[in-house]
């Protein structure tokens, strides 16, 4: 086995273990972007998930400039993420032309943020599409058809782990937890502030000091957020 089919089977082997007593929603949707960009010919990724109204909803981002990038996707309704939602088909153009003809606010949004290239996945399982997974690249053109694949299977083995959590938790229960991750992601947002602002951090930093705290902890991301948020904790360099 190779090095990258290692580092293949244990992303699959990471998003499959859903089954532990205390199931971040959010780390988990970190951690499958954080996978998606490593495997992939990417540089970077978001993922978007319907809320209990059918709206999607930014959930992760490898960058708080990638994070903006989804938010304008959003806002004017416009992009790969959201055609792949709708159409439950894997979206991608073959340059930057294409990209224009098909997204054109979106596009010259995504090339301000120094991307050339977007594409997304559907996080599918059968008919329920539950949200999508967007890959960027600084360079133009489509990723390969294997990372195009690629990026299907992880999409779908990270659907299939959060409709199995749903599955043995009821269906209500993972409604909720994924607005509660949905209103953990705005107090999240104010602690990066925070950590920003007081604690001397660039955006993506205070991210990581977030996370790791919850980590090391073993506290989930929510309430280091909200201790920061209330000035119950201090993190800085």
């Amino acid at each position: 086995m190779t090095a990258r089919e290692e580092l293949i089977a244990d992303a699959f082997v990471q998003l499959a273990d859903t089954l532990v007593a205390e199931f971040d929603v959010l780390d988990f949707l970190h951690v499958l972007v954080e996978r998606a960009v490593e495997l992939l010919d990417a540089d970077a990724g978001g993922i978007m998930l319907a809320d209990q109204r059918g709206g999607l909803e930014v959930m992760a981002a490898s960058s708080h400039e990638v994070h903006l990038v989804e938010l304008f996707e959003l806002q004017n309704e416009e992009g790969p993420c959201l055609e792949a939602f709708r159409s439950g088909l894997a979206v991608t153009r073959p340059d930057p032309a294409a990209m224009r003809v098909s997204w054109p606010a979106f596009t010259e949004r995504l090339e301000e943020a120094g991307f050339a290239s977007a594409q997304a996945v559907p996080m599918r399982l059968r008919d329920e599409v539950v949200g999508a997974l967007n890959v960027f690249r600084v360079t133009p053109g489509a990723l390969s058809d294997s990372d195009m694949k690629l990026a299907r299977a992880l999409a779908d083995i990270a659907t299939i782990s959060l409709l199995q959590e749903r599955s043995m938790r009821a269906r209500d229960r993972l409604a909720e937890q994924l607005q509660g991750a949905l209103n953990s992601r705005v107090l999240i947002e104010q602690a990066k502030g925070v950590l920003a602002e007081r604690g001397g951090l660039e955006v993506g930093q205070a991210f990581r000091a977030l996370r790791d705290h919850a980590r090391r902890s073993g506290t989930p991301l929510a309430e280091v957020a909200s201790a920061v948020v209330h000035g119950r904790l201090r993190l800085g360099r």
